[in-house]
């Protein structure tokens, strides 16, 4: 099976590659996965998951921290990402944007700082906003809003802020109404002052651990080349040579983007680090799209692209009883052409008993239970052959990985 194959691959990977003596870590997955197994519905996969009830959990490959683990703490905090580490997961995920300075740091939007930090609370730091913060007015329905980008200041003023959980309040009157904005399926509990990190200061956290490195060059909001001299190719190249400086080995760095330029360049410039990288492929949001999608992927494998990823939503379908859920036409056709499949994001829908959001949309007729989501986990590394899975709740899919046996470390 291609799961079995990839498992092998993995390990053959991690043998050969040379890490430093990582910290050692007890991996706890907390109550969650068992709470999800038990809302399963009843069959063969529930109670192979209830089996593994009791198994000691170890770090895997096949578990990607999405921003940390920001179902409950602030994303691409230094907290969010020592809780992903400790729920499991092999790789860490860092979206890179630039500060006006041009200084990498964990961000992922360039312009999301109104909405994931304490920006707005700091008037001589709001005051430099793209977009100063605007309330919402109740006599003309007009709602408040506000855009902070990272290229609005500096490297040191980015690092006096405060991580908060991603979200507003469309309809606060005031800075405080608006930034108290936490979807209800997620919590405050650990959002006091998350610790906003640069890049080079995530590399050096993930690598005391001895893990692996995703990095998302996100794309710029501001106009390339910034400043002028600023270009879209020394962005791209500013990220892998933040790796190199550290003396990270390439087969532990997955460099990703949406823009499908930056992984051609990467696949010129750096063609050892392009061998794990990532093109998040958005093409497959409209029905169009994913018809374009699904056919260009025998000409990405021959322009040298190794790993595709698009949202899991692109990966399954309903088999024609409108029950079973199966590979997508995409999916099929990746595994045809060769490409490895990575996907994202699992434990980002909130609660499933209405069916789900974005990422169930082909499969929303049966999905009905938070439960569910191990059911399409299941298809995804079974069926599919997923390499791995991004998760903003690392622990969820560390307890499958675990219990399947996929991608261990040794």
């Amino acid at each position: 099976m291609r799961v079995l194959a990839l498992t092998t691959l993995a390990i053959g990977l991690v043998s050969a590659a040379t890490y430093p003596k990582p910290k050692k870590i007890n991996v706890q997955v907390g109550d969650r996965p068992y709470y999800l197994v038990e809302d399963m519905d009843a069959g063969a996969l529930k109670q192979k998951l209830q089996s593994c009830s009791e198994k000691d959990q170890r770090q895997s490959d096949f578990v990607i921290a999405h921003r940390g683990a920001p179902l409950q703490y602030p994303e691409h905090t230094k907290e969010s990402y020592l809780a992903a580490i400790r729920q499991g997961a092999g790789t860490i995920e860092c979206d890179v944007a630039f500060t006006k300075d041009k200084q990498l740091v964990c961000r992922h939007d360039q312009c999301d700082l109104h909405t994931t930090t304490n920006i707005l609370a700091i008037p001589s730091l709001a005051a430099k906003c793209t977009k100063p913060f605007v309330p919402a007015n109740p006599a003309t329905g007009t709602r408040a809003s506000a855009q902070c980008c990272t290229s609005d200041i500096t490297l040191a003023e980015f690092k006096t802020l405060c991580g908060k959980m991603d979200g507003f309040n469309p309809l606060g009157t005031t800075v405080a109404e608006y930034m108290a904005g936490t979807p209800k399926f997620r919590t405050d509990l650990y959002s006091t002052c998350g610790t906003v990190l640069t890049h080079a200061e995530s590399i050096k956290l993930i690598d005391s651990y001895g893990l692996k490195f995703t990095p998302e060059l996100k794309t710029p909001v501001v106009q390339m080349p910034y400043q002028g001299t600023y270009t879209q190719q020394q962005y791209a190249q500013q990220l892998i040579n933040e790796y190199k400086k550290a003396k990270i080995d390439p087969s532990r760095v997955f460099p990703q983007s949406f823009l499908i330029d930056d992984i051609y360049y990467w696949i010129k410039a750096e063609p050892k680090f392009a061998k794990q990288a990532v093109f998040l492929d958005a093409l497959v949001d409209t029905p169009a799209g994913y018809v374009n999608a699904t056919a260009r992927l025998p000409q990405l494998k021959k322009d040298g692209f190794k790993i595709v990823a698009p949202a899991f939503f692109a990966l399954t379908k309903l088999a024609a009883d409108n029950k079973t859920i199966v590979p997508s036409e995409y999916a099929v056709a990746a595994t045809k052409a060769g490409l490895d499949i990575i996907t994202w994001s699992f434990e980002r829908s909130g609660f499933l008993n209405k069916g789900g959001d974005y990422y169930y949309q082909y499969i929303s007729k049966v999905i009905n239970n938070d439960g569910d989501m191990y059911t399409v986990l299941d298809v995804l590394a079974k069926k599919v052959g997923i390499r791995a899975i991004f998760s903003d709740w690392p622990a969820t899919v560390t307890y499958y990985a675990n219990c399947m046996g996929l991608m261990l470390f040794n």
